[in-house]
């Protein structure tokens, strides 16, 4: 079996309303999905949600020629020919690309196999993920935390046992919202707020000082990711945990962050960091320091099924919420490429299930994609 065409599908759409966090109003949202396909008929998916016009490119001009004609099941190799071939771009565009071909590799490789890609990593820990909803958002206008409790209301309708807030409006109006919102799900709820790298260090300690009431699991990307010394000067100010790492690209990214004595969680992001040989090593990074390690996941279906079949293979930590890590993270926006293949349910106990069928379990029609296509490519030999 050999990979005899790479296939890309540029897609896109305008939420609305915007989606608001603490350093902008996301009014359009773009991914490149990544179809690899073999000989034999079979294929696999992969994504880039952070720079996919950037990355469709690198793939087209410099990594397609590396994987086309080898075999699917040496991903392993593949992964290691493809880092090699990257030169100075190690935590970037080139990552990202990376990550998308591994992610479709490892989908090949388990559907060859007749099973899924936790099964073919070594067998799933568990057969369902605690999940939490990943809102609400910012709003526009002088009230932006104001619809925050109807949204939330909503999400634990759907079976949500976990909420994730935006916060970083301003320390003083955070205090107020989060502690609103404890008292309103009440303590059994898992609460935990995201300030998407919009303040700086002085700014994120007070917020959080104000949100302490609130007890937080955690306040994920208080400062830029680049920040290395300010994540470290918030976590020590603060004793709710700092979680972080979606935007970090390489293992010697995390391991200077972790050395720092920065996050105590760690949210990798499989389209981000290499795909599931990246994630694998952040892994293990993560438990040389014994820190939970969660996928961050804020983009398609695509994503969303690899990240349960990497969460499937995470040790279990206990981190003081209604359930021990790994949580599963769902994005709770009118997003139509998380449904594009079929709605994954969350059970009114918080919890969703893990496919057991081949691959990541995803059968994806490109013709479904059509709505939100703005290009296509194929790279072939």
């Amino acid at each position: 079996m050999k990979v005899v065409e790479i296939r890309g599908y540029q897609l896109g759409f305008s939420p609305t309303p915007p989606i608001g966090n603490a350093r902008t109003f996301i009014r359009r949202r773009d991914f490149l999905l990544l179809q690899v396909i073999t000989d034999s008929g079979l294929s696999g998916w992969g994504e880039v949600f952070a720079s996919p016009h950037a990355a469709g490119a690198l793939i087209q001009a410099r990594l397609a020629p590396l994987v086309l004609g080898e075999s699917p099941l040496h991903y392993g190799r593949l992964w290691d020919r493809m880092m090699a071939g990257i030169g100075y771009d190690r935590r970037g565009v080139a990552m990202m690309a990376i990550s998308a071909i591994d992610m479709a590799l490892h989908d090949i490789a388990a559907r060859a196999q007749q099973t899924s890609v936790a099964a073919m990593l070594g067998g799933r820990l568990r057969d369902q993920v605690f999940a939490y909803a990943s809102g609400p958002f910012i709003a526009e206008g002088g009230d932006p935390y104001g619809h925050y409790l109807r949204e939330t209301d909503a999400y634990l309708k759907r079976g949500f046992r976990a909420i994730k807030p935006r916060a970083g409006f301003d320390p003083r109006a955070d205090g107020v919202m989060a502690n609103g919102l404890r008292r309103h799900v009440g303590p059994e709820i898992g609460l935990m707020v995201d300030i998407n790298q919009g303040y700086t260090a002085r700014a994120a300690i007070e917020s959080a000082r104000r949100m302490q009431d609130a007890e937080l699991l955690w306040i994920e990307e208080p400062v830029l990711p680049e920040d290395i010394a300010g994540t470290a000067a918030v976590a020590a100010a603060v004793p709710t945990a700092i979680s972080g790492g979606e935007a970090l690209g390489s293992l010697a990214a995390f391991r200077d962050f972790l050395a720092a004595g920065t996050f105590s969680i760690l949210q990798p992001d499989l389209t981000v960091c290499g795909g599931y040989s990246g994630f694998q090593r952040v892994a293990a990074l993560a438990a040389a320091w014994d820190l939970p390690v969660m996928p961050h996941v804020f983009g398609t279906i695509v994503n969303q099924r690899a990240a349960l079949q990497m969460a499937a293979l995470l040790p279990a930590r206990r981190g003081g919420g209604p359930a021990p890590y790994p949580y599963m993270e769902i994005d709770a926006t009118p997003n139509p490429l998380l449904t594009v293949a079929g709605e994954m349910p969350v059970g009114n106990d918080g919890m969703m299930a893990v496919p057991d069928a081949p691959g990541t379990g995803l059968d994806l029609d490109p013709e479904r994609l059509s709505p939100w296509l703005t290009a296509t490519w194929r790279c072939a030999p």
